[in-house]
């Protein structure tokens, strides 16, 4: 079945950050807008809305009553709802706190920063994991922080050729760490209850369950040798000595190099 834009002889859209002309906007009005809405409200807003709602009750119309304007008037500064998720999630990855990337012998300190930072981007903003792959995520903070990165890694002694693999294991790690960790923290604020209420409950219901008894027995003997109190102290043992290993295999790797 041909694609919508090939049914229109229009090319199909990549990116919002290669539409090819300048956003439109700003702070003049035009064509009855109201005073005050531009691209960076907007943007703004629907980040408030995604952070509080979720990725599945957005909705043009909702951004429109939450900034008290009419839907057309949200189209006269985007074309489409999927320019608006790929401007808040540019947005948000304005929040990360890039580390000079000199001297380059803190390479580790410099890594271990970037992805501490990409791991509580991914919980604050539980939306945003969906949203990765989903674009190009070219925006100007996108590609700020992959330079970093870049540079980062650079900086540890590897080839070149290697470096892109090393940059995967680093960050598809804390992707899918920041992942699960962002639907955990979800869940619980869904149910009412801490973290630890719910981990407590769960481990409680499954040691009660024959079937699982003999399983959950073993790992909870890891889960006691880990030490933590708490389900944040135990989930950034692990996180922390996971990137040991990482940053312990690029070392390897450049020294065998």
């Amino acid at each position: 079945m041909a694609r919508a834009a090939d049914r229109t002889g229009r090319p199909a859209r990549t990116s919002v950050w290669l539409e090819g002309r300048a956003p439109r906007g700003g702070t003049a009005r035009g064509g009855g807008q109201p005073p005050g809405l531009d691209r960076e409200r907007i943007t703004a807003a629907t980040v408030r809305l995604l952070d509080a709602e979720g990725l599945a009750r957005f909705s043009m119309r909702r951004l429109a009553a939450e900034l008290d304007v009419t839907a057309m008037s949200v189209y006269w500064y985007v074309d489409t709802k999927d320019d608006l998720l790929e401007l808040a999630l540019d947005a948000v990855s304005g929040e990360l706190e890039l580390p000079a990337a000199e001297p380059a012998e803190r390479w580790r300190e410099q890594l271990r920063a970037l992805a501490v930072g990409n791991r509580a981007l991914l919980v604050r903003h539980p939306w945003v994991s969906p949203l990765i792959g989903s674009f190009l995520n070219i925006g100007p903070h996108a590609r700020a922080f992959s330079a970093c990165v870049r540079e980062v890694i650079g900086n540890t002694g590897l080839p070149p050729r290697e470096r892109t693999g090393a940059m995967s294991a680093v960050f598809q790690f804390v992707y899918g760490f920041g992942t699960i960790e962002g639907h955990f923290v979800q869940r619980c604020a869904a149910a009412g209850v801490s973290q630890d209420e719910y981990f407590r409950a769960a481990v409680s219901r499954i040691g009660e369950q024959p079937q699982l008894r003999d399983d959950f027995a073993a790992a909870a003997d890891l889960m006691e040798a880990r030490g933590g109190d708490t389900v944040a102290e135990m989930r950034d043992r692990d996180f922390g000595f996971a990137l040991d290993l990482l940053v312990a295999g690029i070392e390897a790797m450049v020294e065998r190099g």
